[in-house]
């Protein structure tokens, strides 16, 4: 468990509370405790945690909550051991909150209180019972009602800040080996299609457990000399043993730019390792027609999923998408369009893992068309100052009707395997 004020080492009993243990580890495989804070503390009893995560824009957030689980109620609730919270006059109530016993707690939750309260691990070295002890050192503040014993650091008055608060970074299974989702675990950029196969370059979103112990996209710290990273907080991943980019990492997702020269029409394996330790091998097809145009979920509109374009810095839509304030597009307007994995540009520009230097135009031809009418395209381009984003720009051709148009893209000679529309205003 790593914290702010350092590491607390835990080992779990899991042959005194088999279900207790199946619980937390649960929550901790899917990432449920990273980015979350102690929201309670009573001196010289119980710190308590697992409740919220900290949201950089909304504050304190309830951490999901599964199942409850059975009380299994064996071992004392002594100074140094972690035990399940619960609600009251409900033995079999615990989900996802546990506390540290921060004295010998036997008298007041062992035995007839709520059917006792299920001790499931203890702190495993000294050094962890230190930090734990530095925690106790923090005032408790009457915040409100939900936090009435927060501890809270260098807190004068107002809204409290993550720079408040005693934050759990993550909680990891130490030596346990990352685990990828057998089905749907490796699929291109869902914003890009979300395929179940992807082009040499395209960047792909891995799915499973015990993938990092921390939540972060790549920064500028990280490049160097324009390279994009291959690791990030000891997470690495491997394409037919190729290292990837890794551009974010979290407990339960990575994203990664597969290496843009790997072989097309092959299928291979994809291996993530997380301190050393990695995960089985999942097998990726790669097709050039894997490439795809921005359209996020957000973009979906019934069962229509509109494409992302823009006129100049105007948003193209027909009003529909929440939140966004768009335009339809007209005959003859010029539009952009963003893509990921379209291949080779002219000349030795890198495709993957390198800030592109120069607007850099692709090598394979490339055809849009809205509905059945062909459309000019005025530039096909690697752009500038970022990695593996392709930038196309597309004249609307004449004598389309006014409505949601389907737009239709080949690719080297073969359609995309995006179904995509946008809407058209002919006056």
């Amino acid at each position: 468990m790593t914290t702010n004020f350092g590491t607390i080492d835990v080992v779990l009993m899991p042959e005194s509370a088999p279900k207790t243990v199946e619980n937390f580890l649960k929550y901790v495989r899917n990432g449920d405790y990273s980015n979350t804070f102690f929201h309670r503390y009573v001196k010289d009893f119980v710190i308590q945690g697992g409740g919220f995560k900290w949201d950089s824009r909304l504050g304190p957030v309830p951490v999901a909550q599964y199942e409850k689980v059975t009380n299994e109620y064996k071992v004392t609730n002594t100074r140094g051991t972690i035990a399940m919270a619960k609600v009251s006059g409900d033995k079999d109530s615990a989900t996802n909150q546990w506390f540290f016993n921060l004295a010998d707690n036997t008298t007041k939750l062992d035995g007839t209180n709520n059917g006792g309260f299920t001790v499931f691990g203890k702190v495993a070295n000294e050094a962890s019972q230190a930090v734990i002890d530095r925690m106790t050192g923090v005032p408790i503040v009457a915040y409100d009602g939900n936090f009435n014993e927060i501890p809270l650091v260098n807190y004068r008055t107002g809204a409290f800040t993550s720079a408040n608060l005693l934050l759990v970074s993550s909680v990891r299974v130490l030596g346990e080996s990352p685990d990828v989702r057998t089905t749907d675990g490796v699929m291109t950029a869902s914003a890009f299609g979300g395929y179940s196969t992807a082009a040499p370059g395209s960047y792909v979103e891995i799915f499973g457990t015990g993938f990092a112990g921390t939540s972060r996209e790549w920064a500028t710290r990280d490049f160097v000399n324009g390279a994009a990273p291959t690791t990030l907080d000891d997470v690495s991943v491997t394409v037919n043993g190729r290292p990837a980019f890794i551009s974010y990492i979290s407990p339960t997702q990575i994203n990664a730019q597969i290496p843009g020269d790997l072989p097309d029409g092959s299928t291979v394996p994809v291996v993530v390792t997380y301190r050393g330790n990695a995960s089985q091998a999942v097998r990726l097809p790669l097709r050039s027609a894997s490439a795809g145009l921005l359209a996020p979920g957000s973009f979906k509109i019934g069962d229509k999923q509109y494409v992302v374009a823009f006129r100049g810095s105007e948003w193209i839509g027909n009003g529909s998408i929440p939140g966004l304030r768009t335009t339809p597009a007209r005959p003859g307007d010029t539009l952009t369009f963003y893509g990921i994995g379209f291949g080779p540009v002219a000349g030795n520009t890198a495709i993957a893992g390198q800030v592109v230097p120069a607007v850099t135009p692709i090598t394979t031809p490339i055809e849009f068309s809205f509905g059945d009418s062909l459309a000019r395209i005025e530039s096909a381009t690697l752009v500038k100052d970022a990695v593996g984003l392709y930038q196309f720009n597309v004249v609307v051709p004449s004598g389309l009707a006014t409505g949601d148009v389907e737009l239709k893209v080949k690719f080297n000679g073969l359609p995309l395997g995006q179904t995509l529309f946008i809407p058209v205003f002919n006056n």
